[in-house]
C-alpha cells in the first residue's frame, strides 16, 4: 500500500485520481474485468466451511469456493463481529432554517433479503491488482459510503476482490510501470467466486441485492450476463440491482435486449428483479463533448446508456436523499485521517459530531436526456428562501466525469427505502 497522501500531496493524488477513474469509466467491461473468462474455471479447489442449506439453489449445492473461506478476504459480512459494516453511521440532519438533529442508524440482524457489494476502484496498492490486504482507508471507508447503511433492509457482504488498482491506471496514462500481483489475477474471476460462495454457503434460498459502482459496476454487469441472467431460478431471486457510475447498454425506448436479455431496467419505484443505472452530472455542469459517463462505449450504435433515478423512476424532478460525510469536500477518495470543516451552515455554524450529514430537500435529481443522446441523472442544488446551508457538496473534478465521486452518496438514502419496497414486492 503506499501511504495516504499529506495536506500539500492532495491535489496531485486527487488530480491522478481522477485520471484514473475516467480510464476505468471508458473502459469496457471485457478491460475491466482481463483475463480469460472464468465462468467454467472458478471451480472449486478449497472445500466450503459452510453447509448448505435447503433452500440452496441446486447449481450451487456443490460449489466449493476458490478464496472465500478466509474471513479476511471479506470487507463485510453478517457473521464477522465488528466488522467496518458495523461502524458508526449516525447522521445529522441538516434543516433549510439551520436545525439540527441526529438520525441514529439501526442495523437488522434478521433482514429478510441479502445484499452483495462490489466496491470501485479504490486501491493504492504500488501493482497492476491490488492484494487481498484490504485497506479500512481505502476498500473500507467506500464500503461504509456506499453500502454499509443497507444494513437495515438486508444482510450485507462485500467481498475484497483483487482489483485493477489506481495506480496500474494512472501507470497506463503517464508511462509508468508497475509490478504484477501474479500472473494470473482476473478481478471477475474473484467476484464470481465470491458469488458462488455466498450462493453456495449463505443464500438458502433468500432474495438477494446487487449494489456496484465504477469498477464494480462493470464487475456485476458481467455477473449478471453471465451468472444471473441466463438462468431462470438464479433470476428468481434477484431483488434489484444498483449499478451507478458505468453504463447499462439497451436499445432506445426498451428495457432489455442489450447488455441483458432477461432481466430489465426498472420502470417502477416498486418494481422488483430489475436493474437501477445511473451517472450524475451537477445541472450547473452537464456533460460535455467527450464525456466518459452517460453513453455506450464502442458497439454499432443501436443501444444507449439507461438512465434510472434511484430517488424516483420515471418521475421528474424528486429531491435526493443525501447521505454525505460530515467533513465537507471528502469524497469516497479522500484519506480519513484529512480533518476538513464539519460545519454545514453557510455562517460557518453548524458544526456536526456525526459521521455522516443529511440535508433535506437541498438537492433534486432527474434522468435526463441531452442533444447528443447522453443519459444522465441530473442533479440541481435548489435551496429554499432564506436556507442557511452550504451549497457546495463537493464531488468535482472536471466537466467530462461529472458527480462521479458521489454517485452513490446523493441517492443512499433512497436506495434504503427502494431496496425496502422491492423486497416486499419480491416477498408477495
Amino acid at each position: 500500500m503506499i501511504p495516504s497522501p499529506t495536506r500539500s500531496g492532495r491535489r496531485v493524488l486527487t488530480v491522478l485520481v481522477a485520471a484514473a477513474l475516467v480510464v476505468t469509466a471508458c473502459s469496457s467491461s471485457d478491460d475491466e474485468s482481463s483475463g480469460p473468462t472464468t465462468t467454467a474455471d472458478a471451480a472449486a479447489t478449497t472445500t466450503a466451511p459452510g453447509a448448505v442449506g435447503e433452500g440452496t439453489l441446486a447449481r450451487y449445492a456443490d460449489y466449493e469456493t476458490v478464496s472465500y473461506d478466509d474471513p479476511a478476504h471479506w470487507v463485510c459480512r453478517p457473521d464477522i463481529a465488528d466488522d467496518i459494516c458495523d461502524g458508526d453511521l449516525d447522521a445529522t440532519v441538516v434543516e433549510a432554517d439551520g436545525s439540527t438533529s441526529v438520525e441514529t442508524f439501526e442495523a437488522d440482524p434478521d433482514a429478510p433479503i441479502d445484499c452483495f457489494y462490489v466496491y470501485p476502484t479504490i486501491s493504492q496498492d504500488q501493482t497492476t491488482y491490488s492484494d487481498w490486504d484490504f485497506s479500512a482507508d481505502q476498500e473500507g471507508f467506500v464500503t461504509l459510503q456506499q453500502a454499509a447503511r443497507l444494513g437495515s433492509v438486508c444482510r450485507v457482504f462485500a467481498p475484497v476482490y483483487r482489483q485493477r488498482t489506481l495506480t496500474a491506471l494512472v501507470g497506463n496514462m503517464t508511462g509508468g510501470g508497475t509490478e504484477v500481483v501474479g500472473p494470473d489475477v482476473d478481478p471477475f474471476a474473484d467476484v464470481l467466486d465470491a458469488f458462488r460462495t455466498y450462493m453456495a454457503e449463505d443464500n438458502d434460498g433468500r432474495g438477494f441485492v446487487l449494489i456496484g459502482h465504477s469498477q464494480g459496476t462493470g464487475m456485476l454487469n458481467r455477473l449478471i450476463q453471465e451468472e444471473i441472467d441466463p438462468d431462470e431460478d438464479v433470476r428468481a431471486l434477484l431483488v434489484g440491482a444498483y449499478l451507478a457510475g458505468g453504463a447499462v447498454a439497451v436499445p432506445e425506448g426498451a428495457t432489455v435486449g442489450g447488455d441483458f436479455a432477461h432481466v430489465p431496467i426498472c420502470t417502477d419505484d416498486a418494481e422488483a428483479g430489475c436493474v437501477t443505472t445511473w451517472a450524475t452530472f451537477a445541472s450547473d455542469s452537464p456533460p460535455p463533448d467527450g464525456t466518459f459517463f452517460g453513453k455506450v462505449r464502442g458497439g454499432d450504435g443501436s443501444t444507449v446508456a439507461a438512465c434510472a433515478n434511484p430517488a424516483g423512476i420515471g418521475e421528474g424532478a424528486v429531491p435526493l436523499h443525501v447521505y454525505l460525510p460530515s467533513e465537507r469536500g471528502r469524497s469516497i477518495l479522500s484519506p480519513p485521517e484529512e480533518s476538513g470543516a464539519t460545519t454545514w451552515l453557510a455562517d460557518g455554524t453548524g458544526e456536526v459530531d456525526t459521521p455522516f450529514v443529511t440535508l433535506p430537500g437541498l438537492v433534486e435529481g432527474e434522468c435526463t436526456t441531452d442533444a447528443n443522446g447522453v443519459n444522465y441523472l441530473e442533479a440541481t442544488v435548489t435551496p429554499a428562501d432564506g436556507d442557511r446551508r452550504v451549497t457546495d457538496l463537493g464531488g468535482r473534478l472536471s466537466p467530462e466525469w461529472g458527480l462521479h465521486l458521489i454517485d452513490v452518496n446523493l441517492v443512499m438514502g433512497d436506495i434504503v427505502d427502494r431496496v425496502a419496497d422491492q423486497t416486499r414486492t419480491w416477498a408477495g
